[in-house]
């Protein structure tokens, strides 16, 4: 990844004004990709006071125990956009409290985002959200249906011929435990009504990815982690990325909780990161792998972590739309986060996986990380700004290697943190 080149053409525009972030040399702009194509693979129960919801299921915040399947009979059909299901529409697994015309969780998850966002039954969102939903994006954690109808109403009238094909999804659990869904689609469309970051309309398109991690129970979604690349969908439509960030945080400010640092705070302590414990026993352990993975790159700095975990060919795709194929690539983004947040400490909050030996593994995990801005590497001149990241990775085990990564983090944040008030002293 390199600095943009400045360009005459004004398709350019969005990528040579980013360079200009507000730094007096070129090495200390933000950096950010250049616009990658992301090809496109072309009613429920009334809950009253009367008859209260069911209870929640363990939420995300601490995971509890997960069922995993073992296979994939319940998931996408590749490059259709659609899950597998039967066609007489028999359900294939025990869902109680879901509405008959689900046959099972991917079909629920995948056919519950077409009628919100396809048909614009924005009001389904009533039925198939708990009153006091968790939603953790961009912006932090939001609680109530109210802010997802409000924000799904925005973002529809913005883009109101975005389309959303479901591209994976990655799930466990069962009727009493709850399940989880790990959504990727792929959004395309055309920006024609007003939005926040472009309140006169570009009619310029979109075509990016996006993540949803989602934990429901009898037909009802009791918390959201959704990842929705904003900064490759400003880049699309020529918004000057840098400006809107300072406006989202002149806005909405970030504060940083005990929680989001502490692990900053433990590697400037002193303690020696040693590396993670090896497996036991010969079978390949998916949650070993996972944690041993991230734990090994991103706290232990062992860039050859890598070369331990990911096929040679691996394909990978990052935040704003970034990809690339091979191990170099992952080891990119892994030096180039580590070199603009030198202190930076990660940790694993969830994974859940489907799959087994002989035909793979699927496998979500979702993590957060915090740093201190103290060096060059993607965001421009140090500030010394306290910053919490947090991501969601899919990613492809075949033969115990990882042959794809699709991974996204809260960039767009990341950068409102960076740029929003003033500017601290940089820590040495």
């Amino acid at each position: 990844m390199t600095t943009p080149s400045p360009s005459t053409d004004p398709k350019d525009a969005a990528r040579s004004e980013i360079s200009a972030l507000g730094g007096r040399r070129e090495a200390a702009a933000v950096r950010l990709p250049d616009e990658a194509p992301t090809l496109v693979q072309e009613s429920a129960p009334a809950w009253s006071s009367a008859a209260p919801a069911p209870a929640a299921p363990g939420g995300s915040a601490w995971p509890p125990p997960r069922t995993m399947p073992t296979d994939f009979s319940i998931g996408i059909v590749p490059g259709t956009g659609q899950p597998k299901r039967p066609l007489d529409g028999v359900r294939r697994q025990p869902m109680r409290g879901y509405e008959e015309q689900y046959t099972d969780i991917v079909d629920y998850c995948v056919r519950v985002t077409d009628r919100i966002w396809e048909d614009q039954d924005v009001g389904y969102i009533y039925d198939t959200y708990a009153p006091g939903v968790r939603l953790h994006d961009d912006r932090g954690w939001k609680f109530g249906v109210e802010s997802v109808v409000e924000g799904t109403i925005a973002t529809i009238n913005a883009f109101p011929d975005s389309r959303h094909y479901a591209d994976d999804v990655i799930w466990a659990g069962d009727e009493d435990q709850g399940f989880v869904t790990s959504h990727r689609a792929i959004n395309v469309g055309h920006q024609t009504g007003p939005w926040r970051y472009a309140p006169t309309p570009t009619r310029k398109p979109i075509r990016i990815w996006v993540i949803a991690n989602c934990v429901s129970r009898e037909n009802l979604f009791y918390e959201e982690w959704v990842q929705y690349n904003t900064a490759a969908r400003l880049l699309q439509l020529g918004v000057d990325v840098p400006d809107a960030a300072r406006q989202y945080a002149a806005a909405q400010p970030t504060m940083l909780d005990d929680h989001q640092q502490n692990e900053v705070d433990r590697l400037l302590a002193g303690r020696k990161p040693v590396r993670y414990e090896l497996p036991s026993g010969d079978r390949f352990d998916v949650e070993h792998a996972v944690r041993a993975l991230f734990h090994d790159l991103y706290n232990r700095r062992d860039f050859s972590a890598v070369d331990r975990a990911y096929a040679q060919g691996v394909r990978w795709h990052g935040t704003s739309n970034r990809e690339g194929r091979g191990r170099s690539v992952v080891k990119g983004m892994a030096r180039n986060l580590l070199a603009t947040f030198p202190d930076l400490g990660l940790t694993v909050d969830e994974v859940y996986w489907m799959g087994n030996d002989d035909e793979g593994y699927s496998v979500s995990v979702r993590w957060s990380a915090a740093g201190t801005h103290r060096g060059l590497g993607l965001y421009g001149d140090a500030t010394g700004k306290r910053v919490f990241l947090w991501g969601i990775s899919q990613l492809y085990f075949r033969e115990g290697r990882i042959v794809e990564d699709w991974s996204l983090f809260n960039e767009f944040d990341v950068l409102a943190q960076i740029l929003g008030g003033p500017t601290e002293p940089t820590r040495l």
